[in-house]
């Protein structure tokens, strides 16, 4: 993806500079309802077809496959985690860290999940990449859908890993199902490791009040939108309500004296998140920005190079299907080079 254009940056700024930070109010001229409504009803579809094992056996075959996961996927084992990461920290980035697994529900399952990022910590420190590198992990994958216990207690042998390594640990948020019990889990994990860090999810309704909650001293927050499909009873449905309470998330994390992590590719958000480090004098040390790996890295280098700190969202692992299928969620043209490819296969 080509850099974003000077005149393009600029827009933004000016759209930033307008934001009022107490209402965090977006301009309406971009969105339609038309576009809103289609956008939704594509996401929902290919959420849909993210748990469809037969969609997957299709996906996993076709020949473009190989080509657009390594776009996203750094590969599925651990030397190919440390070789992005490698090159990341080498160009000036910071990295996280997340081996693909979702929704064990077996204990050896949890268990070589995580024996996998214990191997992982133990190479990162060895290869000198903390504190650079830090790791993201769902509970999920450590057994939270059917022992909570076990996978706090799987989650704590992964940061006391990560300390002894020199680096930390970020407890990835997943469906709202689950964001009480996750949230839960993080307060009891910061009682023996502070640096755990959080993510919250702007498309939930009830974020605003739950960054409020976590923007205390040293608290490590990530604010993303949501790639899970989600109820309106709980959840923004359009892109304009849901970058409005991004907005105003990102407000209540810059004003408190945590350490706001702004997961997002939006040109306008970005230059948004710029201006209101400003107006609450925080220096470019005190936050960071997130992108995912292979989506506008010419981006991360930008703001890298503009001395801002940028981590790139790397993910590793067999268990890629889901994962990028909430990657063409999030940005539905991706989907044609699949659907082209797939009605070859039927």
């Amino acid at each position: 993806m080509a850099p974003v254009a000077p005149q393009v940056a600029r827009g933004a700024a000016a759209t930033a500079r307008a934001v009022l930070h107490h209402t965090g109010t977006l301009p309406r001229a971009t969105f339609t309802f038309r576009a809103d409504t289609l956008a939704v009803m594509l996401r929902s579809i290919i959420l849909a077809a993210a748990r469809s094992s037969r969609m997957e056996k299709l996906v996993a075959t076709a020949p473009v496959s190989r080509n657009i996961v390594s776009n996203y996927v750094a590969g599925t084992r651990t030397e190919d985690a440390l070789r992005v990461t490698r090159e990341l920290v080498e160009g000036g980035l910071k990295v996280t860290l997340d081996y693909l697994g979702e929704d064990t529900f077996h204990t050896h399952q949890a268990e070589a999940t995580r024996d996998e990022y214990l191997r992982l910590l133990a190479s990162l420190r060895a290869d000198g990449l903390t504190p650079a590198a830090e790791v993201s992990v769902k509970l999920s994958a450590l057994g939270q859908r059917f022992d909570e216990e076990m996978s706090v207690r799987l989650a704590e042998e992964i940061c006391a890993a990560a300390e002894t390594s020199g680096t930390t640990v970020t407890i990835d948020m997943e469906d709202h199902t689950v964001t009480d019990t996750t949230l839960d889990a993080i307060h009891r994990l910061r009682e023996t490791y502070p640096g755990t860090g959080a993510v919250l999810q702007s498309y939930l309704r009830r974020t605003e009040a739950d960054c409020r909650e976590f923007a205390a001293k040293g608290s490590r927050v990530r604010l993303c939108k949501g790639a899970y499909a989600e109820p309106e009873s709980v959840a923004y449905q359009s892109r304009l309500d849901i970058d409005r309470s991004y907005v105003r998330c990102l407000n209540a994390l810059m004003r408190g004296d945590g350490y706001p992590m702004l997961a997002t590719h939006d040109p306008r958000l970005v230059e948004i998140g710029i201006d209101r480090a400003k107006w609450f004098d925080r220096g470019p040390h005190s936050f960071e920005f997130q992108m995912l790996y292979g989506i506008r890295p010419e981006e991360q280098r930008r703001l890298a190079d503009e001395g801002y700190q940028v981590r790139v969202y790397v993910p590793y692992g067999d268990e890629w299907y889901g994962y990028l299928m909430r990657r063409m969620a999030e940005k539905p043209a991706n989907l044609g080079l699949f659907l082209r490819s797939l009605g070859r296969k039927v």
